[in-house]
């Protein structure tokens, strides 16, 4: 009887290992599949926005109206509308090509990787943030730390390391994504030395269509208490009726 105790102990125990291995295989899912899965429901297979980009100043206040239009993640156009001074001012990625658009002078450049990391009309976001040059999926080692509460829900903690050769100036990020319903709620982005450089805080989500998103993201430098970047969505549409052809160098022209 011993021996059989023994032995169905042991059963019991090889079992349990086995249970909760699975149990906690059940728990982490795949952090590279939770980013992907956030930028489907943040982005949509296609998108048009209409939004107001506020940058605070000690000295000023700034405000820039913009209309977006997003086709993937290869594909994206950014038009300001306001003020005058900087109207039909045009940003264009197609695939790994990102063009700007100067109607002052009639010129459009196109922008090497190393200028992604600058300032963006002079706000708190990079070119990179707005005209995303690269790939949160692809571009990154990526690592699940933890799930905390977060605003009020759960969420996933993930940081990510960029892999080497790629364009990307920070030496990790760290994202929190809602456990629900993937909206993506905080990012870190940390320098080569392991210092916090900025953080992205999005938060007032409102429904679109069967989307809920946030829809206002502020910038806030580390180093300092005044100054800030606010980006406020009015309007977003997703899967919208759009093909590759409506981004090109001629169109980024000729939008008003």
């Amino acid at each position: 009887m011993r021996l059989d105790f023994a032995a169905m102990s042991l059963a019991w125990l090889t079992l349990g290992s086995s249970l909760a291995l699975y149990g906690h295989a059940e728990q982490s899912p795949d952090p590279a599949e939770i980013i992907d899965r956030m930028e489907s429901v943040m982005r949509g297979d296609s998108q048009y926005a209409e939004m107001t980009m506020r940058i605070v100043r000690p000295r000023y206040e700034r405000e820039v109206s913009l209309r977006s239009w997003l086709l993937g993640r290869d594909h994206s156009l950014i038009l300001i509308t306001a003020p005058p001074r900087d109207e039909g001012t045009a940003f264009l990625m197609r695939e790994s090509s990102i063009w700007n658009y100067d109607p002052r002078i009639e010129r459009t450049t196109r922008l090497p990787s190393s200028m992604m990391s600058q300032s963006w009309m002079g706000s708190d976001f990079t070119n990179d943030d707005l005209v995303r040059d690269s790939n949160l999926v692809t571009d990154y080692e990526h690592e699940l730390l933890r799930i905390e509460e977060y605003d009020g829900v759960d969420a996933y903690v993930i940081e990510m390391i960029p892999k080497p050769d790629t364009p990307i100036v920070w030496g990790k990020v760290k994202l929190w994504i809602a456990v629900d319903e993937y909206t993506q709620l905080r990012i870190e982005n940390y320098d080569q030395r392991d210092r916090l450089v900025n953080t992205m805080e999005l938060d007032q989500i409102e429904a679109f269509g069967e989307r809920r998103v946030p829809t206002r993201i502020s910038v806030i430098p580390a180093d300092t208490d005044d100054e800030r970047t606010v980006l406020t969505y009015q309007h977003i549409e997703f899967d919208i009726d759009l093909d590759e052809g409506f981004f090109s160098r001629a169109n980024m022209q000729r939008l008003r």
